[in-house]
């Protein structure tokens, strides 16, 4: 979801992707001192635990919820509509023919080690991901060039016009800027040197520990600390809140959000997310290679029942990535749900029935077993049995990137542009493309829409690109949920945000 968060989406981003799980032992972050605003500390609950610190390493949506409050990045999304605003970039400009881009970087600003942010610590982190081909590499792909001919000066020289180079560098932080030579002096898995508004305390089997970092560039967070408590179970998170044991959760029962609106034991907020949810099958494994049986397969899923079971409402039935409400989004939606025609695909591609499908889901989003559940009971229906395997999430994770899977289920997280939507999934030898998609007519869309400038141009292209996803069922979308969060009422400062990204620096507590 970026799931991958990556889902954590991103997850997860994104995906992007989405959460991760990373096991039972303490770390110790070398954190210490740096204490900052005196309001106490901000007890958060939490689906799961960050399975790693490392920015650009990680695509886990539970390590993003507390990397967003520990890094910053150049540009940064408005809470409010999501287009970049200056953070460690205080302006930029862009060159005529749009391949030189200049950005003039913030004065004062220190990292939690103390030393000074400048040119050459955006230098190395940029490069780092280019030459390392770490996760986030893709986002580089148009990037010829990264210099700092000042202190307070970085140029990006481009291969060719990238409209959304912006959301590249700044959706999340995957593309956080860390200390020049950080990877060689501590262990970024462990630990986090950033600049942001917390630095990193502590972190176990139990919670995550921040404390404020008072000489952040923007001043001081309200709060002295927050704590990231893992409460897997939605029930018992929401428990926790309504008891005070909590101050913040976003893991609330689905259940419960209409009975919610109405209590005033908390403070309940949603907002249409800009996620996806899907599913998608192995390329490498037959039958699932069969483009016949992964379309029989979507047309005997019925995505409004599928959205019901995990949201109760609070989610919208879609057959492409892209929620209705952006610009981007495409109302192609050629699988409405034909159990006949879907036996028919199965016996023209010479499937012997029952066919057995495992399917990779994780307790640590309960929903994805709930409406497993229904998929299945939809899948017998053509003769498919579905075997859902339920997984810790550091286990999902592991058995994703290995191809050890028939399908599996999750979301995409914090997507802002539409190449976030499709590219990096999509794209032939993408590195999220762990089901092993390949249309050369994709790819060619996918780069064209990377770097057309002309907005109705890029609708019309990744429109285009999708309806080849969607046929190929490269993904088989489901829906767009919304974002649910809750909180202790008298809890002010807190803004709820279509990406997912959870800021506490402004966060007064009762």
């Amino acid at each position: 979801m970026r799931t991958n968060r990556l889902l954590p989406a991103a997850a997860a981003a994104a995906a992007l992707l989405l959460s991760a799980c990373g096991g039972g032992e303490s770390v110790d972050t070398g954190g210490g001192g740096g204490g900052g605003g005196e309001g106490g500390t901000l007890v958060a609950a939490v689906a799961a635990q960050p399975d790693q610190f490392d920015p650009h390493l990680t695509t886990a949506y539970p390590s993003f919820q507390v990397l967003e409050n520990v890094y910053d990045t150049l540009v940064v999304p408005n809470a409010e509509d999501l287009t970049m605003e200056p953070s460690l970039a205080e302006s930029w400009e862009t060159s005529e023919d749009g391949l030189t881009w200049t950005f003039t970087l913030r004065e004062g600003v220190t990292f939690h080690d103390g030393s000074e942010f400048d040119s050459a610590d955006v230098v190395y982190s940029y490069r780092r991901i280019i030459d390392e081909e770490l996760q986030n590499s893709y986002r580089f792909e148009t990037v010829t060039a990264v210099e700092a001919p000042d202190a307070q000066t970085v140029v990006l020289t481009l291969s060719q016009p990238t409209p959304n180079l912006l959301e590249r560098i700044g959706a999340f932080k995957g593309m956080a800027i860390l200390p020049e030579g950080a990877a060689d002096e501590v262990d970024l898995t462990t630990e986090a040197v950033g600049t942001g508004p917390f630095r990193l305390e502590s972190s176990d089997a139990s919670s995550t520990v921040l404390t404020a970092y008072e000489d952040h560039w923007g001043g001081a967070p309200s709060v002295g600390g927050v704590e990231f408590r893992y409460i897997t179970e939605p029930a018992a998170a929401l428990t926790a809140l309504q008891n005070g044991e909590v101050q913040w959760t976003d893991n609330v029962p689905p259940q419960q959000i209409e009975s919610l609106q109405g209590d005033d034991t908390v403070e309940l907020q949603t907002t249409p997310s800009v996620d996806y949810w899907y599913l998608s099958m192995n390329y490498a494994r037959p039958p699932f290679d069969n483009r016949d049986v992964r379309r029989a397969i979507s047309l005997a899923v019925d995505r409004e029942a599928v959205a019901e079971a995990a949201w109760f409402g609070a989610a919208q039935p879609n057959q492409t990535a892209i929620p209705e409400d952006s610009f981007f989004h495409s109302d192609y939606a050629p699988f409405d749900r034909d159990v006949d025609q879907a036996r028919q695909l199965l016996q023209q591609a010479g499937v012997q029935t029952p066919l057995t499908m495992g399917l990779m889901v994780t307790d640590e989003f309960p929903e994805t077993v709930t409406a497993a559940q229904v998929i299945a009971s939809q899948l017998d229906e053509i003769g498919v049995t579905v075997e859902i395997e339920t997984l810790d999430f550091a286990t999902w994770l592991d058995r994703q990137g290995q191809g050890d899977f028939d399908a599996f289920y999750l979301g995409w997280l914090g997507n802002l542009d539409p190449a976030a939507y499709y590219q990096e999934q999509h794209q032939t030898g993408g590195p999220n493309n762990y089901q092993g998609y390949s249309n050369p007519q994709v790819d060619q869309l996918l780069q064209q829409g990377a770097t057309e400038t002309d907005e109705d141009a890029r609708k019309q292209l990744y429109d285009q690109a999708a309806q080849l996803i969607v046929d190929d069922v490269s993904y088989l979308y489901l829906y767009n949920p919304d974002v649910v969060q809750a909180w202790a009422p008298g809890l002010s400062g807190y803004q709820i945000r279509a990406d997912k990204a959870i800021n506490f620096e402004t966060v007064e507590l009762p």
